[in-house]
């Protein structure tokens, strides 16, 4: 099977929240994983979609392909 490549969001945490920086994929709801810095955040996020992909396999869910959710909200 071909890689996918999904879009991802970092956006920075406050302090109250524990700093660092959290990564969401917009396509693969309540997809997200973080880091210390916006580099960590993107390459732990690529864990977080491979689970999250096998998490919906699992239980016979779809699987958005890329760019989903910018067509949903068009």
């Amino acid at each position: 099977m071909t890689p996918v490549e999904y879009a991802i969001t970092i956006t920075p945490l406050s302090d109250a929240d524990g700093g660092g920086y959290l990564a969401e994929v917009p396509d693969l709801p309540g997809c997200m994983s973080d880091g210390e810095t916006p580099q960590e955040a993107a390459v732990n996020i690529q864990d977080a979609i491979a689970d999250w992909i096998d998490a919906a396999k699992d239980m016979g869910r779809p699987i958005p392909m890329p760019g989903t959710a910018q067509k949903q909200a068009s």
